[in-house]
């Protein structure tokens, strides 16, 4: 199921799996870091894919001259990864690694004054704040605060610092019934979002504020003392719902102040402003109804810019950007008119004007606002930008593409060319072979013009034949761009010899908001004959085996898998469905999130009257399980609690009932996401294993390419990254 910024957050791999916990170091195991690789094979396999080092996010000095950022690398052995953080010079010179621990290093920013680099570090205890010089020397923990922080912003003036906690709410009446009971196990349960994404929910995320003197974090402050709700909005979003006002006296901060069934139901999120004189909050953005996200003051402190959309309870509504001036009062929405989403906003210096992402047909761009109504697009590539940070006449900016992991480059302002400036992964890279990632216009059953995207077989050969796959997006209102996944990854299953058919159906952004809303109350309608024409077209190539088809997908694309089981009329030869919703019915009282099947569904299974609601139910792909006869592959996580591991193991059990040819990959830790390098391998292997069953009889060339890369090895870490 969708969610704003998920593609990204997957992309950069943020989240590391078995990082070392609050006070536990693994001293008798290696420092995870870059390895010397030497590859015998320019197939891209899924330990060489692990092997990646993962760029995340950066931020630049206030002079503007050097960069901070950080790379994870993963340890097949170890099970895990540690991030490191890194500075350049914003010309690509003087690359040097600042930390160097077997803790996790995360959240690094530059202070104001251009003197520290703040970070958090579990290095010592539980993660705290600590700072260090530009060069990594003068490493120093500033805060002591129990259990932890997961984020923090420093005041313009240096004199605060804001930060988010974890806090435990304890309800009198319920602690009373574990008296004398230290090893019940049992949760009494009395409000919905009693669980969330992958965690059971027993504590709430709060804003606090704290003194700053650059020796120390003291007299904290919990600006939600006693509330029920999150700062910042979990599971996904970070400080970036968090603003300083330039003179320091004012914050601005995305929350959704509701709780059990209220929140369960619904988007709307405001913006609160917290006056630091008086210790007060307001509710900014009263009244508008949907998601309000991503608070950005300018420079100047006249105008504040965030992210809105419009309708309560839709998660994929239009992103529009608002822009409020305190000089004239005035609020506007400057993006009315621009049908499509604007993201990631960041200010011009000058205050003029808004630099803001978009997914614009198939890509991810750089546009600007100018505050006279101008929109202009900076950017035309085959790229998704991920984040934008203004320099002068330039823009530093992270980008990815179907063949490239994320890296940060530089932009000129005026729009043009980016030029690369880390090359974390080039060694591993100049060693591997791609396929040719080709953009395709396929005509619709509905008269319409479809961006497909299709990724040909590395030393591909147009007089042979080849399998072909047809990728079905989750979300649904996830964007099929040019994106970089550990898991999803175009050029290792086009490295295994399949050509890959990734079409912008019905529902994805980047085609404007009739194309991006049409799914929904519609998930077996118009998009389903979309993904027909989309694998119709490019079977009927003289180099695609039209008897040798599959069809993949996640999420959503689970469902789409599922669905098309039942209703393909022998197009296929395969499936393989990954965390997909299989019985829409007992999914909309599992899922975590009521608000979604409220919308994209239209409602609940037990509204007789409402058409829309009955007619996504009675297309549930368990209605048409009685059609399936092709070999279908089952992935579920048992802590995913957006689509629950009991969809998965019922789609199972059908298959088998049946006599279906199937199986079922069940992995207990992971949750929507598969996180763990040995279990990402073992999804790959299970993958590839199962499309060479089905998909590559015996007496095919490169039948078995599934099998561990017996030319991987792990030499000694290097000392650069670059």
């Amino acid at each position: 199921m969708s969610k704003i910024h998920l593609v990204s957050l997957l992309v950069l791999g943020a989240l590391l799996f078995h990082s070392c916990q609050p006070g536990q170091k693994e001293a008798s195991a290696p420092l995870i870091a870059k390895k010397d690789i030497k590859l015998s094979t320019d197939r891209l396999t899924p330990e060489v894919l692990w092997s990646f080092g993962r760029v995340g996010d950066f931020d630049v000095s206030p002079d503007g001259k050097k960069i901070v950022f950080s790379v994870a690398y993963y340890d097949i052995s170890q099970n895990k990864g540690n991030r490191e953080i890194y500075i350049i010079n914003e010309d690509g010179s003087g690359l040097k690694q600042l930390t160097q621990t077997p803790e996790n290093e995360s959240y690094y920013i530059w202070r104001p004054d251009g003197k520290k680099i703040g970070y958090l570090s579990s290095s010592g205890g539980n993660t705290q704040i600590w700072e260090m010089n530009p060069d990594g020397s003068g490493k120093k923990k500033m805060s002591d605060i129990e259990g932890g922080i997961t984020g923090f912003k420093y005041s313009p003036d240096i004199k605060k610092i804001a930060y988010s906690a974890e806090v435990y709410l304890e309800e009198r009446d319920l602690k009373d019934l574990y008296d004398g009971l230290p090893k019940a196990q049992g949760k009494v349960i009395n409000r919905m979002m009693f669980r969330h994404w992958d965690e059971y929910r027993e504590t709430y995320s709060h804003l606090f504020l704290a003194d700053y003197n650059g020796e120390a974090v003291t007299n904290p402050v919990d600006l939600m003392k006693g509330e029920p709700w999150d700062f910042p909005l979990k599971p996904f979003w970070g400080m970036e719902q968090l603003s300083w006002r330039p003179d320091s006296k004012y914050l601005a901060y995305s929350c959704k102040k509701k709780e059990s069934m209220a929140y369960a139901i619904s988007t709307n999120s405001d913006i609160f402003i917290y006056d630091l004189n008086l210790k007060q909050t307001q509710n900014f953005t009263r009244g508008m109804m949907g998601y309000d996200l991503n608070p950005a003051y300018s420079p100047d402190g006249r105008y504040l810019a965030w992210q809105s959309m419009a309708r309560d309870g839709y998660e994929a509504d239009k992103n529009n950007l608002y822009v409020y001036d305190a000089e004239k009062k005035s609020k506007t929405s400057y993006t009315e008119y621009f049908d499509a989403d604007a993201e990631d906003i960041a200010w011009a210096k000058d205050c003029k004007s808004i630099y803001f992402l978009c997914y614009w047909y198939g890509a991810k761009e750089i546009f600007n606002l100018n505050l006279n109504g101008k929109i202009t697009q900076l950017t035309n590539g085959v790229h998704d930008f991920i984040s934008i940070k203004p320099v002068d006449d330039k823009l530093v900016a992270s980008m990815m593409s179907m063949s490239m992991p994320a890296e940060i480059y530089s932009v000129p302002a005026a729009g043009g060319k980016e030029s690369q400036i880390t090359f974390t992964n080039k060694d591993l890279l100049a060693q591997l072979s791609f396929g040719n990632v080709e953009k395709r216009w396929v005509n619709t059953t509905d008269g319409k013009k479809m961006l497909t995207w299709v990724i040909y077989p590395p030393r591909f050969d147009e007089r042979k034949t080849y399998p072909a796959l047809l990728f079905c997006e989750g979300g649904p209102q996830n964007a099929v761009s040019q994106f970089w996944s550990y898991r999803w990854n175009f050029q290792i299953m086009a490295a295994n010899d399949y050509i890959i058919v990734a079409p912008n159906r019905r529902g994805v952004p980047g085609f404007g908001q009739a194309w991006k809303e049409q799914i929904s109350g519609d998930y077996a309608g118009q998009n389903m004959q979309d993904y027909f024409s989309a694998i119709d077209a490019i079977a009927a190539e003289p180099y695609v085996d039209k008897t040798l088809l599959g069809a993949v997908g996640a999420s959503y694309g689970g469902y789409s898998v599922y669905w098309l089981a039942g209703n393909h009329n022998k197009r296929f030869r395969a499936f393989i469905a990954h965390d997909g919703m299989f019985n829409l019915e007992s999914d909309y009282l599992e899922t975590d999130e009521q608000w979604f099947p409220n919308f994209d569904m239209g409602g609940a299974p037990w509204e007789t009257d409402n058409a829309v609601a009955q007619k996504s139910y009675a297309n549930s792909p368990h209605k048409f399980v009685k059609n399936w006869d092709t070999p279908i592959l089952i992935i579920h996580g048992d802590k995913d609690y957006r689509i629950p591991s009991t969809q998965g193991m019922m789609a199972f059990n059908a298959a088998q009932l049946l006599g279906v040819p199937s199986q079922f990959l069940f992995l207990p830790n992971e949750n929507h996401w598969v996180l763990s390098p040995q279990n990402g391998i073992l999804w790959q292997r299970t993958f590839f294993k199962w499309l060479d069953q089905w998909l590559k009889p015996p007496t095919w060339p490169n039948h078995g390419l599934w099998k561990p890369d017996p030319f991987f090895s792990q030499q000694p870490a290097v000392g650069s990254q670059q």
